[in-house]
């Protein structure tokens, strides 16, 4: 495939750059000015409109088809598994040709969009997430003693042993990578936002078999006690972050991790989170959360730390996946925000300069947009403005 007339976005450096593209077997294979292809390669003529890459969410969860995420493991798991291809569907459709799943996709949805039986992003997979008894991945309520077994998304592990065990297990089935729950959550019945989970024996144990495997753990953390004990355990990566202190961001730089902020979960789940399933007792939780996030992003991305793009988005709340463009830019400017959806999200996820990027013998998962988002972030934040979505050479059909 050839695009002609573009206004290429290189993302690294803000420039817009008119010029041609050229795809092959899947990568971009030549950008500069009157490119020439073969008569039986197709040429999309853009009419100066940007091309950017692909976007990049470091978190979602594609088997939340519910924001009552104990409900899940009462489900068919062909069943999950249909409104699981719909979710990831919708989300091409939105721009993101890459997805990190941080709790619950396995290697059977992975494997299914890599070989073209179901249309969605390409899926960046961790397993289960690990969690203790009473911690962020327990669905129990206080009265079922029934046998732990997680919240559809988790498995419960307690001990260095349990916890070894259970790393170990997610890396045979292929993970990327490893999450634990080092802190309460919103949608976990039993536990505080501002408690801490796992002892630090247990989390160094699940780094040292993740490092063993040549691959990183990340971790859901709230409070800056709890972000700042996962960061000096050894966790690459922080999800969500809301409540972290100066101490965390020096520690963010010091170990040179990333941190995911999912700013648009907390706007989703107070505006409409009940209609989709999240108990009252979750709903009550997010205020705890919700208006110190954006403070949290502001001091981080003032650092320089490493800001990657995630949503966290559950059940009929997916479609808000572009609107934390919209909240980001309240305190980043729009290449930035760009930058954390693209060049960043690559580098969290290990394929530095294979996504997110325009360069030659990257992937050619790019974006034709109605407008320029450098300008106007609404140009992103709003989906109906991606003119076309191009993923691996190929344009996507809603």
């Amino acid at each position: 495939m050839l695009l002609r007339n573009a206004l290429l976005l290189d993302v690294r450096t803000g420039a817009l750059t008119e010029g041609d593209l050229r795809c092959s077997d899947g990568k971009i294979a030549e950008i500069g000015r009157a490119l020439t292809a073969p008569d039986d390669v197709p040429v999309i003529d853009v009419a100066g409109a940007v091309v950017m890459p692909g976007l990049i969410d470091a978190h979602v969860h594609v088997t939340a088809a519910t924001a009552d995420l104990s409900e899940l493991s009462t489900w068919s798991p062909a069943y999950l598994a249909m409104r699981s291809a719909k979710i990831m569907g919708e989300m091409l459709d939105r721009g993101f040709t890459t997805v990190r799943d941080v709790a619950g996709a396995d290697f059977g949805l992975a494997d299914a969009q890599a070989e073209g039986l179901l249309r969605g992003p390409r899926l960046i997979f961790g397993g289960r997430a690990l969690s203790q008894t009473g911690g962020h991945g327990d669905g129990r309520s206080r009265g079922d003693d029934g046998i732990p077994c997680g919240a559809g998304l988790s498995r419960l592990a307690d001990g260095v042993d349990a916890v070894r065990t259970a790393a170990r297990d997610e890396l045979r089935k292929g993970a990327h990578h490893l999450k634990v729950m080092a802190s309460g959550g919103v949608a976990s019945p039993t536990d505080r936002i501002d408690s801490t989970q796992y002892s630090m024996d247990e989390l160094r144990a699940v780094v040292a078999e993740a490092e063993a495997a040549n691959r990183y753990v990340t971790g859901h953390a709230y409070t800056a006690r709890a972000v700042n004990r996962a960061l000096e355990a050894g966790l690459r990566c922080i999800e969500h972050g809301n409540l972290m202190d100066d101490e965390s961001v020096s520690l963010f730089l010091e170990k040179q991790a990333f941190l995911v902020p999912t700013l648009v979960t907390y706007w989703a789940l107070k505006e409409e989170g009940m209609t989709f399933g999240l108990p009252e007792a979750s709903w009550r939780k997010v205020d705890a959360v919700l208006d110190a996030g954006l403070g949290s992003l502001e001091k981080a991305a003032r650092a320089g730390v490493k800001l990657a793009y995630g949503t966290d988005l559950l059940g009929g709340m997916h479609r808000h996946q572009n609107h934390e463009f919209r909240i980001r830019s309240e305190v980043q400017p729009p290449i930035d925000v760009i930058r954390s959806a693209t060049v960043v999200g690559a580098e969290l996820v290990g394929m530095a300069g294979q996504l997110g990027t325009l360069e030659v013998g990257a992937y050619a998962d790019l974006l034709v947009l109605n407008g320029n988002p450098l300008d106007d972030i609404s140009v992103l934040a709003d989906p109906t403005n991606i003119r076309t979505v191009i993923q691996s050479g190929q344009p996507t059909r809603r």
